[in-house]
């Protein structure tokens, strides 16, 4: 590369623990990039799910910066601004797709405009829908009010309440605006010289706004352009429902008013702001809380009507139960399986229809063990209790029942749902995506693939209209026969129908979308991260802290089978802590190979499937950690301990 090459455009991406969006979004900056002259750089702030190796393996020619750290947005993208040859800077998130002509027609219109400082453009998410941030007004301290106490949602085309996101400009008009996306920020060189680099002092969050204001300051004008739109996935990095993010945030517009408002503008600014954060975290805090607890309350409704109507029927056949029963045992019984129920994962996203089976039996068992260490007379009868469990059983259904007639999906069991997908694309295409999706997703239903061709979007509704009883619930695109631009048609054409979008790159192992931003984004992929399951890390879990809790009782007896006495002990303790597991991936010295494999994270383990044994091959290593993160059940761990026990103290 010469040292004094000049390039059209310099897109600077930075990553942090999106490999596969890091992978969509690159195959559609390389199409973007065919017929203007483009460097691409990725600034990736350590990550550890693999996404290094793969941009090595199939992006060489994209100019990587590794960070050994997460220096933040600003910083990371200052690394590369300070050394881009292009005319134009564009800021691009790795959550996005961007049509192949989006590039041109940005740096057309920047060319054409002389006072255009920096542009953004169209931005949609993954179910097609408008991004309303795609424009923004400068959050002044009254606008930043209407928007932290809801006026702006409440008015949204009001010049007045609506300044937030300028709801009143059209979506689809060209137009000037105060603040620019840092999803897709594009400013010029001649502007970028005047403004300098992001301000570091924001660590994530509101260096956009902070950037975008600079410019204007500077004489330049921001621009929104929607002659061409993005897909923005959002939150792929973050979850913006958090608690977290909701601090960051507002602190990070702090910032900005102090640095930028009059001293007597900012305070009054910054007082505000600091009360709506408290009183947004309470919200948050409580909107968590309600979609945490209402399953549980529903349950504990249902079956505590169930255990005093039971007591009822007794009382007919003039049985009387005790006044304890009422008061402490029927409330502990309920208590105990909705526990049991919980760690078993009748409450997870994806709940199996035999965790509710295998909690009750788990519960009665307790709740039956405990009967018996009771005195006789607080023993009243074991047929309540056993009742008592087949009302739980079906107490659990009952409300799925309900929910299901309300059309309130959130917890239906997962595999009495079957998903009905559309594949777009050629034959051979869509044939691997099928292979695919029987691969990885447990309960496939109805498939019917389309050919790519003009009339594609017309193909989708008339399938959707003549086969409107299936209820398809997800389409899907493949990437290698369908340009991002038709992609995106389709997803604006659809958008509001009961669809969930999907794109499948080629020559990839993985389908990825996501359809909010409460979601990182769902992921089909070839390597089934089974160790994942909120079920399988819950019993993971016990199974390390009884392992590490009979070590420390028998350690008296058991530190003569070691040499290492004393590493065992505190080997033990870490477990006790949740510092390290009992079991986890093989590793080569201190190369773990799950950063060569795409693995899912897990902590260290004293043990692994290879512990004892001298294994160079990474190919041997990296096999063996798929197959046990693919494959993974309590009882691999419990193998592996039974064959391993005495390299505990290494």
């Amino acid at each position: 590369m010469a040292a004094n090459k000049t390039y059209d455009l310099s897109v600077i991406i930075v990553n942090y623990n999106v490999e596969h969006f890091l992978e969509q979004c690159l195959n559609s900056v390389l199409k973007a990039s065919q017929k203007i002259n483009v460097e691409v750089f990725v600034v990736d702030n350590n990550s550890s799910d693999g996404s290094i190796e793969m941009l090595e393996e199939k992006f060489p020619n994209v100019i990587l910066i590794a960070n050994k750290d997460n220096k933040g947005f600003s910083s990371a993208n200052n690394q590369a601004i300070k050394i881009a040859k292009g005319k134009n800077i564009l800021l691009l998130n790795p959550d996005t797709v961007v049509e192949e002509r989006t590039f041109e027609k940005v740096i057309d219109f920047m060319d054409s405009h002389d006072d255009c400082g920096g542009l953004g453009v169209r931005m949609v998410d993954g179910k097609g829908d408008f991004l309303p941030e795609s424009k923004r007004g400068l959050p002044t301290p009254l606008v930043a009010f209407y928007k932290i106490f809801g006026l702006s949602r409440i008015f949204p085309k009001s010049k007045k309440f609506g300044a937030y996101h300028l709801g009143y400009l059209d979506e689809y008009e060209i137009n000037q605006i105060d603040v620019l996306s840092g999803a897709f920020l594009c400013i010029s060189k001649s502007a970028l010289e005047k403004v300098g680099l992001l301000d570091e002092t924001f660590f994530m969050y509101g260096e956009d706004i902070d950037f975008s204001y600079r410019i204007t300051q500077e004489g330049f004008k921001n621009y929104y352009f929607p002659e061409t739109t993005i897909i923005h996935y959002k939150g792929e990095s973050t979850k913006k429902s958090s608690i977290n993010y909701v601090f960051v945030f507002y602190k990070a517009m702090v910032i900005f008013a102090e640095k930028h408002f009059s001293k007597n503008n900012a305070k009054v600014f910054s007082l505000a702001i600091h009360l709506a954060i408290y009183f947004r975290a309470s919200l948050a805090i409580f909107n968590r809380f309600i979609k945490f607890s209402y399953p549980f309350i529903i349950d504990l409704s249902i079956i505590l009507f169930g255990l005093f109507l039971l007591t009822n029927h007794w009382k007919s056949a003039d049985i009387h139960f005790p006044k304890f029963v009422f008061s402490y045992s029927i409330p502990l019984y309920s208590i105990t399986w909705l526990l049991s129920a919980l760690f078993f994962g009748v409450y997870d996203k994806e709940p199996k229809r035999t965790a509710i089976l295998k909690s009750t039996l788990f519960g009665t068992a307790l709740i039956l063990l405990t009967y018996a260490l009771l005195p006789k007379e607080w023993q009243f009868s074991r047929v309540f209790i056993l009742l008592g469990a087949l009302w739980v059983v079906s107490a659990h259904f009952i409300k799925s029942y309900m929910l299901n007639l309300m059309k309130y999906d959130q917890f239906k069991y997962q595999n009495l749902i079957k998903k009905h997908f559309i594949i777009c694309g050629d034959f051979d295409e869509s044939s691997r995506v099928e292979a695919l999706l029987n691969e990885t997703y447990p309960n496939v239903g109805r498939i019917e693939k389309i050919v790519a061709d003009q009339n594609l979007n017309s193909q989708i509704s008339k399938l959707l209209f003549k086969e409107s009883k299936i209820g398809f619930n997800e389409l899907i695109f493949c990437a290698k026969n369908i340009s991002p631009s038709e992609i995106i048609r389709c997803m604006n054409q659809l958008a509001g129908q009961d669809l969930h979008f999907k794109i499948a790159q080629p020559d990839t192992s993985f389908i990825i979308g996501s359809d909010s931003i409460e979601t990182r984004g769902d992921l089909y992929t070839m390597k089934i991260n089974t160790i994942k399951r909120a079920d399988n890390l819950r019993s993971k879990r016990l199974f390390d802290l009884t392992v590490a809790s009979f070590g420390l009782i028998s350690t008296p007896f058991l530190i003569w089978f070691f040499k290492n006495k004393t590493k065992l002990v505190q080997n033990l303790f870490t477990v006790l802590r949740g510092e390290i597991s009992i079991v986890g991936y093989c590793s080569n010295n201190e190369d773990i190979s799950e950063k060569k494999t795409s693995l899912p994270s897990l902590k260290k383990g004293l043990l692994n499937p290879l512990s004892g044994n001298t294994v160079n091959d990474h190919k041997i290593i990296d096999q063996v950690n798929i197959n046990y993160a693919k494959e993974y059940s309590i009882i691999k761990d419990l193998h592996v301990l039974i064959k391993k026990w005495t390299y505990l103290d290494f």
